[in-house]
């Protein structure tokens, strides 16, 4: 695959519907900085804008990914291939998610049960008290800290993902 060929591909094709790259970058919720970076090969898309793509452009997948024009068009099979793909990350997206929200939810009870155990070290061995205090307190922050690294991976990502699946289930 040829990043350059397919850069210059999507050039050709955008000054063909003779829209600009600000437009086109409003169209599927990116930078203009993006479409310069898709168009010059520097970057690729990723692949559930390829398929936006295709279908603004109304070309084949394969002529995008081939970076010229190709007189077959892509059958229904490769095209549900692709996006049975796209629904595949889309689950791995969320299964992140899912884990984010794990990580915040015991950081949470691990505070709460470090709030309570310091509020009533007043009526206990003060030792063994703050030690466990202490230790949900360590538990807590690493649970936060598990969190942040994972959502910090994969949120902008998601985010993105879903912003451009709501704008296209919704046209």
């Amino acid at each position: 695959m040829d990043q350059k060929k397919i850069g210059g591909f999507l050039k050709e094709l955008r000054k063909e519907k003779g829209v600009t790259q600000e437009y086109l970058a409003e169209q599927f919720s990116v930078s203009n900085r993006t479409i310069s970076r898709w168009e010059n090969g520097n970057n690729m898309p990723d692949l559930d804008i390829l398929i936006e793509i295709s279908d603004y452009y109304e070309v084949d997948l394969r002529e995008i990914l081939n970076g010229e024009r190709k007189s077959e068009n892509m059958d229904k099979e490769m095209k549900e291939t692709v996006l049975q793909a796209v629904d595949y990350t889309n689950t791995e997206n969320e299964k992140c998610n899912k884990r984010v929200r794990l990580c915040n939810a015991i950081a949470m009870g691990l505070f709460l049960l470090y709030t309570i155990i310091r509020d009533t070290m007043v009526y206990a061995d003060y030792s063994i008290v703050k030690a466990v205090a202490d230790i949900a307190q360590g538990l807590a922050i690493g649970m936060l800290l598990a969190g942040l690294i994972v959502s910090s991976r994969y949120g902008a990502k998601v985010r993105a993902f879903k912003r451009r699946l709501f704008r296209r289930n919704v046209n």
